[in-house]
C-alpha cells in the first residue's frame, strides 16, 4: 500500500491504523504466550495444602488420598471419604466434655481423619505407640478418652471403627465444613523414651511441624509427587508422623493404608513407582531376607538411626536406590541429612539450621523448629569442618568412668564392629555393690558364628577380651557378654539401654 495516493490526512488515519493493528496484534500474542506459559508452569508447580491450611475445594472430590495394600489393587479412600469420615468424626468429639485425647491408631486413614477432627475441634492431642496396660495406666486420667482401632482388654477406650460405622451420616454442609486449624494454638504431644529410657511427654505444634515439611517440600518435594507412598514407621512418632502422614496429605500424594510390617511385602510392590519411608533397622532386616527386588524408580527416606556404610551399600543393591538418611529428634525434628554414595559419613544441615558445638563438645541446634531461642542441646558428640558440614561421633551419655577411666561405649561397640566378626553390638554400664562395670550384648556374622562354632561360651568371651586389649585397659573391657540372634528393638527400629540391661538380668 502507498499512502502517497491518499490525500495526508487520510493517510495519517491509516498509518495510525496500520499501527494500532499491528501493536493490539503483538500486545495479544504476547498475552496468549504469557497465559500459556503460566498455565504450564501452574501445571508443573507442587500444589501444597497443609493440614492447617485446606478446605473442601483442596482437592477434587474424586482425588485419591490412600489405598489398600498396593496401588494397582484400585482399593481407594478419595479426597470426598475424607471429607466425609472427618466430619463424622467431629461430631463425635463435640459430643465428649474430654480436652485431651490419646490417639494410637495402625490405620493410616484412620488416623489421619480423627487427628484432624481432633484439631479441628481444638482438643490436646497425645500420640503413643506404646499401650500396655502398665503404660497407658500411667498417662491416662479420668478427663481423658482414649481413642483407638485396636482391641484391648483392661483398658476403657472408645473403638474409631465403631464411631465411624455407627455415626449417622453428616449433610453436605457439613462434609464441606472445614474448621480452621491455628497451628500456633494446636497442643499435640509426643511419647519419647530420651537418653535415660523413660518415656516422657513432649509437646509439639502443627506449626513447626509444618516449616519442617517446608524445607523438605523445597528440596524433595518432586520425588514425592512423582510417587505413591509405602512406610515402615509408625506415625506415633515425629519421623512417621511427619513423611508418613503430614507430607503426604500437604502433597497430595496418596499413602499406603497400613504400614509395612514385612520384608517380603516388598515383593509384590513393583506395579509403580513407590516412595519408601524406612528405619536403618527394617532396611537392614530387608537386605538380609532379599537377594534383589525389582521396585520401579524407588525413592528411600530413613531415619532413627545412622545407616552403616555397609548397610548404604546393601540397600542399594537390594532396592537400587542408596537411601537418603535425616538426622533428628523428637526435640529437634530434623536437622541434617546425607546419602552416602556422595557424601560418605559427611552431614549437611538444613538450611534454615544453625548449628555449633556446646563446651561439652556435643552439638547444639537453633531453628524454626525449635522454640526455645536459646536453641536445643543435643547428647551428640559432633565435628564440625569449616564449611559447615560435620560428622557424628557418639553420644555423650555413652561416656562412664570405670575406675576413674573415662571409657566411650560407642569407641568399645567400634572396635568389636571392626574385628570382622560381628553385626551388631551393644554396649551397656551395669554395676554391682562393688564398682560398675560394661557388658556387651554382641550379634555374630555369618564369619564370627563360623569361626565359633561349637567354643564355649568363656572361650569366645575371652576372644573377644584378648582382641579389646589391644586397644583399652583391661580395668575397661565388658566384663559379661551375651551372644544373641538379635538386639532387642522397638517399632521404630530404636535399640534402648533397658531393654539390654534386661539381657543380663535375665541371666542372674
Amino acid at each position: 500500500m502507498c499512502f502517497l495516493e491518499f490525500p495526508p490526512e487520510r493517510a495519517r488515519e491509516l498509518w495510525a491504523f496500520y499501527n494500532g493493528g499491528i501493536s493490539y496484534i503483538l500486545m495479544g500474542t504476547l498475552f496468549a504466550a504469557e497465559f500459556a506459559v503460566r498455565k504450564i508452569v501452574d501445571k508443573k508447580m507442587i500444589k501444597a495444602f497443609p493440614i492447617t491450611k485446606f478446605t473442601a475445594d483442596s482437592r477434587k472430590d474424586k482425588s485419591i488420598v490412600c489405598y489398600e495394600e498396593k496401588w494397582s489393587k484400585k482399593s481407594y479412600k478419595t479426597w470426598k471419604d475424607f471429607l466425609t469420615e472427618t466430619a463424622k468424626m467431629r461430631a463425635f468429639i463435640q459430643k465428649s466434655q474430654a480436652d485431651e485425647f490419646i490417639l494410637h491408631c495402625e490405620d493410616y486413614w484412620y488416623f489421619l481423619c480423627t487427628f484432624i477432627a481432633l484439631l479441628q475441634c481444638k482438643k490436646a492431642v497425645y500420640l503413643t505407640q506404646n499401650i500396655s496396660e502398665s503404660f497407658m495406666r500411667e498417662i491416662i486420667h479420668d478427663k481423658m478418652h482414649f481413642l483407638t482401632d485396636q482391641t484391648l482388654e483392661a483398658v476403657h477406650y472408645n473403638s474409631i471403627q465403631e464411631i465411624f460405622i455407627t455415626t449417622p451420616a453428616p449433610s453436605e454442609e457439613e462434609i464441606r465444613t472445614t474448621p480452621k486449624i491455628d497451628g500456633e494454638e494446636t497442643r499435640i504431644f509426643l511419647f519419647t523414651s530420651g537418653s535415660t529410657g523413660k518415656p516422657k511427654a513432649v509437646p509439639q505444634r502443627m506449626k513447626e511441624f509444618e516449616e519442617d515439611n517446608a524445607f523438605i517440600i523445597s528440596k524433595w518435594g518432586k520425588e514425592f509427587t512423582k510417587r505413591k507412598l509405602i512406610t515402615t514407621v509408625s506415625q506415633h512418632h515425629i519421623y512417621g508422623f511427619l513423611f508418613g502422614i503430614s507430607l503426604p496429605f500437604t502433597l497430595g500424594t496418596p499413602f499406603r493404608r497400613k504400614r509395612i510390617e514385612f520384608p517380603e511385602e516388598f515383593e509384590s510392590l513393583n506395579d509403580e513407582s513407590y516412595i519408601l519411608i524406612a528405619t536403618p533397622a527394617f532396611l537392614k532386616r530387608t537386605v538380609e531376607s532379599e537377594e534383589k527386588l525389582k521396585m520401579k524408580k524407588i525413592w528411600i527416606f530413613t531415619s532413627g538411626g545412622a545407616v552403616s556404610p555397609e548397610l548404604a551399600v546393601q540397600t542399594e543393591k537390594v532396592f537400587g536406590f542408596c537411601p537418603l538418611e535425616v538426622y533428628g529428634s523428637t526435640e529437634t525434628s530434623g536437622i541434617a541429612y546425607r546419602q552416602q554414595k556422595k557424601d560418605k559419613l559427611v552431614w549437611t544441615p538444613f538450611d534454615n539450621a544453625k548449628i555449633w558445638l556446646g563446651d561439652d563438645g556435643c552439638l547444639r541446634i537453633i531453628s524454626p523448629y525449635i522454640k526455645n531461642p536459646e536453641g536445643f542441646a543435643t547428647a551428640d558428640l559432633a565435628e564440625i569442618y569449616e564449611d559447615g558440614h560435620f560428622i557424628l561421633k557418639g553420644r555423650s551419655d555413652s561416656i562412664v568412668k570405670i575406675e576413674e577411666k573415662r571409657i566411650s561405649m560407642t569407641e568399645v561397640e567400634n572396635r568389636l564392629l571392626e574385628s570382622g566378626l560381628v553385626k551388631e553390638v551393644k554396649v551397656v554400664a551395669l554395676s554391682n555393690e562393688i564398682r560398675q562395670y560394661l557388658a556387651a550384648a554382641v550379634v555374630l556374622n555369618e564369619k564370627g558364628q563360623e569361626q565359633f562354632k561349637g567354643l564355649e561360651k568363656f572361650k569366645i568371651n575371652s576372644w573377644f577380651h584378648d582382641f579389646l586389649m589391644k586397644y583399652f585397659e583391661n580395668v575397661v573391657i565388658p566384663k559379661k557378654w551375651r551372644f544373641i540372634e538379635k538386639l532387642p528393638v522397638d517399632v521404630q527400629g530404636k535399640t534402648h539401654k533397658l531393654e539390654i540391661i534386661q539381657l543380663f538380668e535375665e541371666t542372674k
